[in-house]
């Protein structure tokens, strides 16, 4: 195990645009820090699908007052990434990669970040504060049947390509399973929805919902509402009806269980971090987005609990200016009293 001896001002776990803002603003007030993240820059972003474009405008999206440029009116997946990586690359930030964060010990001022490497080599990272910027999209909801974990069972939508011709069910009513089922549909897949609901969801995007209830009328995508699947095996799925209790088997080559994602609360809770049973929701103030673990803070939807629709990089890309506002402010109240 490696031990990183100078402690850091900033230590911040998770390198996606949130984590970024954070780094961007320590780097500008002139703190050392370090981002952890256990994947590449934006990670979650590169998980996305290959063609997909942004519900927002580029200037939603901007951190560190750098403008985002990008030929149309909404930027595409290729756009933003590479807009982050000039983030990185202009602001020089640590960002350590495919290094995962496994525990954080100690006080307010001198905490210690346990990590691991891809390669199995462990670091001990010394910092006075840490951020939580974690997000939500590397843990997916598991629906807890039987073949969910067949190699064929994905929860997360890429590339519509590899299934050409074949039977496809999309698990899921909102955003990603309508967007998921309009790119396999339109490249030869023959797609079916499953969904709980009685239709899909109305906060699906109002220039995809249209696009997907036409689809589904011209029997182009076949939906199974208020059904849901039971067992998964190699060739075929199960479904039962939410309203008769009648089950009944569909031929099935591939399954993209697109039932949504949460945030590391176990990792939370190790932590220190009080965590309401109902919500979700960590404790934190909002002002400051600092913890009831002194020294540790919240940013980006990691605060919201199960309510993540209501934090995206648009506003979470403010919140490491609240940290950094904290944590400068409190460093010249501590010189005041000394």
């Amino acid at each position: 195990m490696m031990m990183e001896n100078e402690p850091y001002d900033l230590l911040i776990i998770g390198g996606g645009p949130t984590g970024l803002a954070c780094a961007v603003e320590a780097a500008r007030a002139g703190l050392s820090h370090a981002v952890i993240e256990k994947g590449c820059l934006v990670n979650s972003l590169y998980n996305y699908p290959t063609q997909m474009v942004f519900f927002t405008t580029p200037e939603l999206l901007e951190i560190g007052d750098l403008p985002f440029v990008c030929e149309r009116e909404k930027p595409n997946r290729i756009e933003a990434l590479k807009y982050y990586r000039r983030v990185a690359e202009t602001y020089r930030l640590t960002v350590r990669q495919y290094e995962r964060a496994l525990a954080i010990s100690g006080n307010d001022g001198d905490f210690m970040v346990t990590t691991e490497a891809t390669t199995g080599e462990r670091h001990e990272h010394h910092a006075r504060k840490v951020v939580l910027a974690l997000g939500y999209y590397d843990l997916p909801n598991l629906m807890g049947i039987s073949g969910e974990e067949l190699p064929k069972v994905y929860h997360y939508y890429k590339d519509a390509h590899p299934c050409y011709n074949r039977d496809v069910a999309v698990i899921g009513g909102a955003n990603s399973a309508a967007l998921a089922a309009l790119d396999l549909c339109r490249h030869g897949a023959r797609v079916t929805i499953i969904h709980r609901g009685t239709e899909m969801r109305r906060t699906v995007k109002y220039w995809i919902l249209p696009d997907i209830e036409n689809r589904i009328a011209s029997g182009e995508v076949a939906a199974l509402f208020r059904h849901e699947v039971t067992e998964i095996t190699p060739t075929r799925i199960r479904v039962r009806s939410l309203d008769s209790g009648e089950e009944r088997e569909l031929p099935n080559d591939v399954v993209f269980a697109l039932t949504g994602y949460h945030a590391d609360s176990d990792f939370l809770r190790a932590t220190g971090i009080r965590i309401d049973p109902e919500s979700m929701k960590p404790a934190f103030d909002p002002v400051t987005c600092e913890t009831n673990v002194r020294g540790i803070y919240l940013a980006g939807v990691v605060m919201a609990g199960r309510d993540t629709g209501k934090i995206f990089i648009e506003n979470g890309r403010f919140h490491g200016r609240q940290i950094i506002e904290a944590i400068t402010s409190g460093q010249k109240a501590d010189k005041q009293m000394a």
